[in-house]
């Protein structure tokens, strides 16, 4: 045992004399090739790092975009529906213009609302459709946009992305409906 450790140090001793013997100018030339090959790995690496960055963040933009789309689809067909259930057959001159609604009134409605807030309005779609609620009234087979009977508003965007790694477009859409109270 006392053969091991005494052959063990004295190898030790000398690794280290070795490499010590030339200086610490030597040993820096040995690494210098090293380090210049390094050089254009870390190009490398940078450019693929800051592409897969910018790819990440054009995609949360568009993502967020169509999200912001989304909810605009989603809020129109309620304030619509609700717009055309408060303009029903029995409402009176009261309330500002299309009383009572019909299916180019609450189009117009829409594209209004869609021209606020910085969407394409040709890009909107609606339709609207007074149909008879489930006890089936008489009246709303006759008269649709009657007190009692039920309006339903879709609304559809097409939607595209702006970036090109990302879906090239598709249709959002979302329906609302509600009972008609005037």
């Amino acid at each position: 045992m006392k053969h091991i450790s005494r052959l063990a140090t004295s190898f030790a001793a000398a690794n280290a004399s070795a490499r010590f013997e030339h200086g610490p100018r030597e040993l820096h030339k040995h690494l210098q090739p090293a380090r210049s090959r390094e050089r254009g790995t870390t190009i490398i690496e940078s450019a693929v790092m800051i592409s897969l960055l910018l790819l990440m963040m054009f995609g949360v933009v568009g993502f967020g975009t169509a999200l912001y789309t989304y909810h605009f689809v989603s809020n129109t067909a309620r304030e619509a529906t609700r717009w055309a259930s408060v303009r029903g057959n029995t409402c009176t001159g009261g309330l500002a213009g299309g009383c009572p609604a019909t299916d180019t009134d609450v189009t117009a409605y829409v594209q209004n609302l869609s021209t606020g807030i910085g969407l394409d309005p040709t890009k909107v779609t609606t339709t609207t459709t007074w149909v008879a609620p489930p006890n089936n009234l008489a009246t709303c087979t006759s008269q649709p946009n009657s007190p009692g009977c039920v309006v339903k508003v879709q609304v559809q965007y097409s939607f595209q992305f702006l970036f090109p790694f990302l879906p090239s477009g598709f249709t959002m859409q979302s329906t609302s409906q509600m009972v008609i109270s005037q």
